[in-house]
């Protein structure tokens, strides 16, 4: 399956199957639970147990891996700018290649991922207060080194790595309506447009503090927003990534917001009734099923994607 889009007003394809192809050998096939909320049986794709406990390995592997076929990192290491999840999947890929990598994260990355970013073998750099900041050192140190950089969530081989994830869920839940989705810079969202059936509606649920999708759609363009809250470690993205815009224009996506309120009580939920330990981003697609924001009908196949767990679950209720 692969999908054309625009960025930087060039076109490219987002070959979703290929990615299939390349990764498949070094992620894992996460399960799908059912659920139970009011009366519906929500399924549960459990992306938080692929490796380095977000779904962010797939699009690094098929980045890495792309790079690594190409002969384009021979003598070359490779940079990433993240709150966390994305640093941990490319530091995971890159040591799998046998190739290094830096890692620049900003002050908020918690201390559960920088302690995990330097376990997998990432020279990891601290710098600036949000996500933005530590990309714009990212992006230097590779201008002056000459190195590789892998998006967080604005490259197509990332975005159709994590589609990757819609080929697994119309094998599992072959009656699929709806996929609801936490939203950042639109990575993973991306991914799911490119790869999943054109019937199947996509559902992007972001905190009210860090919303640049609803923004976007507000504006008819990407535009900055404010950057704070419970999530903003993994969903702190100030822009909307342009692969993500091409593939909205191209198709209605849901758009919702929830509060750091609601996510809390969706991370505590889903500990309590299924003991899946979620970190906050990981939560909010739960959240906004929980909270009501989104309401399916009740004839409706939905599938959430809880996509990581790189937290301390030492907050978590009894």
């Amino acid at each position: 399956m692969t999908e054309s889009v625009r960025r930087n007003g060039r076109t490219m394809d987002l070959d979703v199957a290929g990615a299939w192809e390349r990764v498949r050998p070094h992620v894992r096939r996460t399960p799908v639970l059912t659920g139970e909320l009011d009366g519906l049986k929500p399924r549960l794709k459990c992306e938080f147990l692929q490796h380095t406990g977000s779904f962010k390995a797939r699009g690094a592997f098929n980045r890495i891996v792309s790079m690594h076929e190409a002969g384009h990192l021979e003598g070359r290491d490779v940079v990433a700018a993240s709150g966390g999840n994305a640093g941990m999947a490319v530091a995971h890929a890159a040591s799998t290649i046998g190739v290094a990598a830096h890692v620049y994260v900003p002050t908020t990355a918690s201390r559960v991922k920088l302690d995990k970013l330097k376990s997998l073998g990432a020279t990891v750099h601290t710098v600036g207060e949000q996500y933005a900041d530590a990309y714009e050192a990212a992006t230097q140190a590779v201008n002056e080194t000459g190195a590789v950089f892998c998006h967080a969530y604005d490259q197509p081989e990332i975005v159709a790595g994590q589609g990757t994830i819609a080929l697994e869920l119309h094998e599992q839940v072959p009656d699929l309506d709806t996929v609801v989705v936490a939203c950042g810079g639109g990575g993973l969202m991306g991914g799911l447009l490119a790869g999943l059936a054109s019937h199947v509606t996509v559902v992007a649920v972001e905190p009210v503090e860090s919303s640049c999708l609803h923004a976007a759609i507000a504006a008819g363009q990407p535009v900055d927003v404010p950057v704070s809250g419970i999530a903003a470690d993994s969903l702190g993205a100030r822009r909307l990534g342009q692969i993500a815009w091409s593939l909205v224009a191209d198709r209605d996506v849901v758009s919702v917001t929830v509060t750091d309120a609601q996510i809390v009580a969706a991370r505590r939920a889903l500990w309590a009734d299924y003991r899946i330990a979620a970190e906050p981003g990981g939560a909010t697609a739960w959240a906004g099923l929980l909270a009501g924001a989104y309401r399916p009908a009740r004839d409706e196949t939905v599938a959430v994607i809880v996509c990581g767990a790189n937290t301390d679950p030492s907050d978590l209720a009894n």
